[in-house]
């Protein structure tokens, strides 16, 4: 009795100190870090980084070289068919906050009408567009992953109307032999309405082709598809 006692013990007191090994290794129960998050939804919480608050556009460059070309006026930063523009920084995975507008005066329909993007590492896009009472394919339409995943619903507010595209990115990444991508994804929420649930980044196209030079990090960049869309309030915390 006396020996299955102390074995029941000692088998007990592994357990707990396995337990307590396994608790103190780095990333499994750590404190979580303190962020103090904003006072209104779209206000960046403490640990974002700004990319843009509408006083200046120090943190961006034109995808063509130099400075950045915009126009900033009232506090956001307008296409004028200078080119693509994309940030100094770059990034991987992230959770990324931005507001865009159309323009209130409406021209053109389908593709034409208040056209632009936003390019994760420069290279996924998910698409900005006028799609208010504007028909367009399913893959193209605001929200899109552009040209794989259609949203799930359309959340468009009406041309001229400030909206916000609150976006997860998961980034796909090359394996550690470097003979295939680990698959990345989107999360996307349109004026707080979800409409990319987890969407895997792979597309219609073949694997080799989708993740042809995917690297753990690049730019975000916004597109110049020559309609006067606005910019405003971007800020990014890396994952």
């Amino acid at each position: 009795m006396k020996r299955t006692i102390l074995a029941t013990l000692t088998i007990s007191a592994g357990i707990c100190l396995i337990t307590a090994l396994q608790a103190a290794e780095p990333g499994k129960d750590a404190e979580p870090a303190v962020v103090t998050p904003g006072q209104t939804s779209n206000q960046p919480p403490s640990d974002a980084i700004v990319l843009f608050d509408g006083s200046s556009l120090e943190n961006w460059e034109s995808v063509k070289g130099g400075p950045a070309k915009w126009d900033l006026v009232d506090g956001a930063m307008t296409v004028n068919r200078s080119g693509d523009h994309r940030t100094k920084q770059t990034f991987g995975d992230v959770q990324l906050h931005i507001e865009w507008a159309t323009p209130s005066e409406v021209k053109g329909n389908g593709q034409g009408r208040g056209n632009s993007g936003v390019y994760l590492q420069g290279r996924y896009e998910i698409q900005v567009l006028d799609s208010y009472e504007n028909q367009t394919y399913f893959n193209g339409q605001a929200g899109s992953f552009y040209g794989n995943n259609a949203p799930l619903v359309n959340a468009s507010k009406k041309p001229g109307e400030w909206q916000i595209y609150d976006i997860v990115f998961i980034a796909p990444k090359p394996s550690a032999d470097g003979k295939s991508v680990l698959p990345g994804s989107f999360t996307v929420f349109h004026n707080g309405v979800l409409i990319q649930n987890h969407i895997p980044i792979a597309g219609k196209k073949t694997t080799a082709a989708a993740y042809s030079g995917a690297a753990a990090k690049g730019p975000l960049v916004l597109q110049d598809h020559g309609n006067p869309v606005r910019f405003r309030n971007i800020w990014i915390r890396p994952l």
